[in-house]
Formats: C-alpha cells, structure tokens, sequence
C-alpha cells in the first residue's frame, strides 16, 4: 500500500517511494542501478552503466527547444544507512518504512535518503514525461557519494554535450549552493599489545546524541560520541588502573557518531562508575542545548578477548584526546562559513589495531593537506600508521554564471525575494564534474531536508513541490 500516493507531485513522489522500497546504502547501489537502467530501456530512452554503477539517461529535447543547448541535472543514487537504537531493520536487505506527519515524509527508525533520494525521483519524473517544455536532458545518477565519492571521480563523461549543470543535493530551499569545499579520509591505524590481568570487565558507553552530517552540521557544536569516550576514558584512567579490550564508535566517517563505547577490565570498577557518574554531569552541562538526551552508563560485560597492555591503553586513550576534531578554521572570505574542519566518525578494534577513520574537509587546499600532516605525526608519533583515503577537490565559485541569472530570475518571480547564493562546507561532486567538463555553469539547488544522516531525517513535502516548480521553469527557460 503506498504511503505517498496522496502527495504532489505526484510522480515525484512515486519515484521516490519506489525508491525507498530499494536497499540503497554506500556499496550496495546494485540494485537501484540496474533499476534505473530498467527505466530507460521501458521508456526507450539512451543511457550508459559502467562497471562502477554509476548511469547516464539521456532524452531528447521537446518540441521547440531542439536547437537549445542541453542541460546536465545530476544527483548520487546512494544514502547514509543509521538506524536509532534498537531499530531491528535490515537496511542492507530491507527497504524503508515510510511515514508522512504534517509537513513531512519519515522514515521510521531509519534514516530517510532524501539526500539524495529525492534527486534520483525529480530526474526520473522529468525523464519519463516527453511533454514537459524542456531542452535536451542529461541525467547523471553517481554511486557511492557519501563515502568519497568515487562513482563521480571515476566516471566517464565525454558522451556529455552540455556545460551547464544543475546538481540536485543540496537541502536548503532558496539558497543556491555555487561552491564547496574538497576532502578526503585519513585512517589511524595503531597497533595494540595484549596481556591477561585477571581483572573484572566492565562496558562504558556513550549514547543519546544528535549526531548529523559532519559537514552541514559540523557548526553547530553537537557532540562527537568517541571524543566523549575519550574525555571518560581519560578520566576513569586517573582514578583507576585500567586496561581497554575493544572500543567501537560511529558507523560513518562523514556522520558525526551518535554512540560509542569501550569494553575495558578495571582494578577498582566502583572508580569507573563514579568518573563516568562525574563526567555525564560535565558533559551534560556542556552540552544542554545541543545533545540534551547524552546517557554514560556503565554495565558488567563478559568477553573472552584478552586485554590490552598498560602501554597500549596509555597511547590509545591518549591518541584519542589529542585527536582534533571539529571546526578548525573559519572563513576569511565568507563571513560564517566553516572553511576547515574534521570528524572522528568511526572507531573500530580489530585483533592487533585500532582504527580511528577521519573526514577532512576544506575550501581551502593547502589547509586540508596540513591537516592530513597534522594527523600522521601525531599518529606516527603514537606508533602508528596512517591510509590516505579517496580524496576530492573543491568547487571554485564562477564569477560569471550565466545559469545562475538565470535561476534566480526564476526563484524571484516564484518566491517573490532573491535566493541565497552560498558556499557550502559540506563536500558535493560539482567539483569532480567542473574538473572533468571544462568551463562548466553550476548550480546545486534542493528542498528542505533536516538532520541528513541520522535516524531523525525529515523530508519537507511543501518545499519538494516548490522546488520543482522553481525546476520546470527553468527549464522551461532554457530556449
């Protein structure tokens, strides 16, 4: 039974829908590619897979517009996969659970996929309809954006005619996103040393926060889960001799953790309960506005995994103290913009390491590049090792866009005010796409999503109807 049905646009809404009901995580966009392959050859329109997944649809122009130059829309056919506490849905096999309140389509215990679901659905509505007033389309649907953005670094594109761009991932009604800022992942990687010491084992976990997307949110102060279990670690050490047997944080690099906990053994674990009981007193004062549900609790815990030693526990929850994170740099040239930061979003354990996984972003290239030096010595310094991980440039603002003026003549005459025109801290292929496609016209335009990556997702109904209307007039514009 459909949840969407009594939504418009209406085949906006089925697209998406039918969307939801795929598993479309980062690594498991099979089949949602084979799906939008299935759509073009049902509809007879052109289109390109290529080993990665990523697909191109191209239709051809309406009556009218055929000697129009064409347009690239673009959008990312995967999405974060979180799930609130207890949530038993597989996401890798099951789709989603679909709810509308008020303003607003949900996903229950999940995150949504707006981002960028609802890019995937708009291309999809205007591709299946030959009676739109529109030129040439060509549809680009990248993999895997979330998580380095590899389908778009490794695309090919040379069947492209356009240079004019609209990316479709942006979540903010009336502000046109014309730049961005570059990134790449750093993984610390240090090794561990294990000797038994007959000690009770205890687990200390950090839950209850917020999270969000590490760069759209990354301003607003919320709190970092493994940075927090650092900071109790760190305290608990002082009062008692311990040692560390796993810890696990985060599950994204480019989401804030919303959780994260240690298995540990304890000479006195009556001084652990009392740090961590000091500590959530702390920190829920220190962060009252921004993560009002942070829980510390501490429990018995039975494992077979021996402990690490006294050297290794002192370096890893040393490590994880210094580790920066966070807002590191403000823009000199945009007032409120962040232009340099990083996330601590995943912390894992294995047998002979533990792995700490960092998103870098930057506007600005040499400051990212300091930042990846920044973590290897301190990791190298700690007796470890670092992996670079995918890496991708930042999207230079144009001063002269001819796609742009356009686009806000539209959005004024619809709105009846003038958009907001931004950079924006977060990463988008724009970038990538710009390298590849010389002297490209980009804009990034979307509805209202809020909390992107995190179980609270909400997808504003209204500002998808708004948004594309605002999309068929410009295109309807494009002669």
């Amino acid at each position: 039974m459909s949840v969407l049905a009594h939504l418009a646009p209406a085949a906006v809404f089925a697209h998406f829908e039918a969307l939801c009901a795929i598993p479309h995580g980062s690594g498991n966009t099979a089949a949602i590619s084979q799906h939008l392959v299935s759509f073009a050859r049902a509809h007879g329109l052109a289109h390109t897979q290529d080993g990665l997944g990523n697909v191109i649809i191209f239709a051809p122009a309406a009556p009218g517009y055929e000697a129009a130059e064409p347009v690239i829309l673009q959008g990312h056919m995967d999405m974060v996969c979180e799930k609130a506490a207890g949530c038993p849905r597989d996401m890798a096999k099951e789709g989603l659970d679909l709810a509308v309140e008020g303003d607003h389509i949900y996903a229950v215990g999940t995150t949504l996929g707006g981002d960028d679901g609802i890019a995937v659905a708009m291309m999809l509505a205007l591709l299946e309809d030959p009676t739109l007033p529109r030129p040439a389309l060509e549809c680009v649907f990248t993999v895997d954006e979330e998580v380095g953005m590899p389908g778009a670094q490794h695309i090919d594109l040379s069947s492209l005619r356009s240079r004019r761009m609209i990316n479709l991932d942006s979540e903010a009604e009336g502000v046109f996103t014309v730049s961005c800022a570059g990134g790449s992942r750093v993984k610390c990687l240090l090794p561990t040393s294990r000797s038994d010491c007959g000690w009770e084992t205890l687990e200390l976990s950090v839950t209850g926060l917020l999270g969000g997307h590490s760069g759209a949110e990354i301003h607003r102060g919320r709190a970092n889960a493994v940075q927090l279990l650092a900071r109790v670690l760190d305290e608990a050490a002082c009062a008692t001799e311990l040692r560390l047997v796993t810890l696990s944080g985060g599950g994204k690099d480019n989401a804030i953790p919303r959780a994260a906990s240690a298995i540990l053994a304890a000479k006195h674990p009556a001084a652990v309960t009392a740090a961590a009981g000091k500590m959530e007193d702390i920190l829920r004062q220190e962060y009252r506005l921004s993560d009002s549900g942070l829980t510390l609790t501490v429990s018995p815990a039975a494992t077979a995994k021996v402990p690490m030693d006294e050297d290794t526990t002192a370096r890893i929850i040393r490590f994880l103290l210094a580790a920066p994170c966070g807002v590191q740099e403000m823009s000199q040239d945009i007032p409120g913009l962040v232009e340099t930061s990083l996330n601590l979003g995943v912390l894992t354990t294995d047998t002979k390491t533990v792995s700490a996984v960092f998103s870098l972003r930057s506007s600005v290239e040499s400051r990212k590049t300091l930042l990846e030096r920044r973590l290897t010595a301190l990791t190298e310094g700690f007796g470890g090792q670092v992996e670079q991980g995918q890496r991708y440039p930042a999207w230079a603002y144009r001063a002269d866009s001819p796609l742009r003026e356009l686009m806000s003549a539209v959005f004024t005459a619809q709105y009846g005010y003038p958009p907001k025109i931004e950079a924006l801290h977060a990463g988008l292929e724009c970038g990538l796409f710009a390298g590849k496609l010389a002297g490209l016209d980009c804009v990034s335009i979307g509805p209202d999503l809020t909390d992107i990556h995190t179980p609270q997702e909400k997808m504003s109904i209204s500002s998808v109807e708004r948004v594309w209307r605002m999309l068929l007039e410009t295109l309807r514009r494009m002669k």
